[in-house]
């Protein structure tokens, strides 16, 4: 069976279903095998709730990138308490920080955008390929409505750079829809939200959005909205 094969019946099967009962479905049929990505945001902290409501036995990491919110950080530790989980958390290797801190500098990616995936490369994608060696499905929080470079994404996907199963379980879900269901659920969330910070990466590349501006306006500003994605979720095959 070929990977667009699976994913096509996986797409269809689960189409009207909803989180819960997927994420229960994929924890059985792939015991020990399926991981989450955690970024700490809106949407990241809904899985977390389900995840940990349903007793599931999917890992939950996050990536600490060493430039992050100290509200991020908080964020962690409370919802570690009020789930009582293990949030695992991954770092990047310090010598290649070191390295490229040494000869760019700290800010170095203000300067160029070649510069700025380099940051992301070292801080944020390494990192991921250590936190998902083993693992067969990739559970994310990313939204269609986020970006113009997530609106084409799928709820079930290939990804062909880390070879893995890709699930997307809020995909097609609204920005009212995730903040309704973490309200009515009273799910922690990172109080940066409250003051305007839609999209919370590392503090440098993250700045508050105005009303009725998209949420990922908040990253890499300076960019082009084509280029503003750090890497985690671009390299992905459906067919």
């Amino acid at each position: 069976m070929t990977d667009k094969t699976i994913i096509d019946i996986l797409n269809g099967q689960f189409k009207q279903a909803d989180p819960e009962t997927t994420l229960r479905f994929l924890h059985e049929k792939y015991p020990g095998k399926v991981a989450f990505s955690s970024s700490l945001g809106a949407e990241d902290q809904i899985i977390t709730h389900l995840i940990a409501r349903s007793g599931l036995n999917i890992r939950i990491f996050t990536l600490d990138t060493g430039r992050l919110f100290y509200e991020t950080y908080d964020l962690i530790e409370r919802t570690k308490s009020k789930y009582n989980i293990d949030i695992e958390v991954f770092f990047p290797d310090h010598a290649e920080v070191e390295k490229m801190v040494n000869k760019k500098g700290l800010n170095l990616f203000y300067d160029s955008i070649e510069n700025r995936k380099l940051c992301c490369t070292i801080r944020k994608i390494n990192p991921l390929k250590r936190a998902l060696e083993g693992v067969q499905v990739w559970v994310t929080g990313i939204r269609k409505e986020q970006s113009v470079t997530r609106k084409d994404m799928a709820m079930f996907e290939w990804d062909n750079e880390y070879n893995i199963l890709k699930y997307n379980p809020l995909i097609d879900w609204s920005e009212d829809e995730v903040w309704n269901f973490i309200r009515g659920n009273r799910i922690p969330y990172n109080i940066l939200h409250d003051k305007g910070y839609l999209s919370i990466g590392c503090a440098p590349c993250t700045r508050a959005v105005e009303k009725g501006e998209p949420a990922r306006n908040g990253r890499w500003w300076w960019e082009n909205p084509e280029t503003r994605e750090c890497g985690l979720h671009l390299r992905v095959k459906t067919n």
